[in-house]
């Protein structure tokens, strides 16, 4: 897979008081593109990370309707992406590592 596709899969990682809980159990949250396919998304963690990649579990997050003054809008949708990661991987070493 290509650098540039890779980078436009992956649009950044996802924090949230739900996907800092998440690191205990060996995975990662990001949000991605709303095309890319599971396999997709696994190999461009394993590309940019270079960690292997046991499963990959996405959701499709509706946007929010919210106003502004007298005029109604909506945010926008987007996907986002549960990336398991393997058991031996070092997820302290990994957080630090992207910080």
């Amino acid at each position: 897979m290509k650098q540039e596709y890779t980078l436009q899969i992956i649009q950044g990682p996802l924090v949230t008081e739900k996907s800092s809980s998440a690191t205990a159990k060996k995975q990662l949250v990001f949000k991605v593109a709303r095309k890319a396919t599971k396999e997709e998304i696994k190999e461009a963690v394993e590309q940019l990370l270079e960690v292997t990649v046991v499963a990959v579990n996405t959701i499709n997050v509706k946007g929010k309707s919210k106003r502004f003054g007298q005029r109604s809008g909506y945010r926008k949708d987007f996907k986002k992406a549960y990336v398991s990661l393997d058991k031996s991987v070092d997820m302290e070493a990994l957080l630090s590592e992207q910080a």
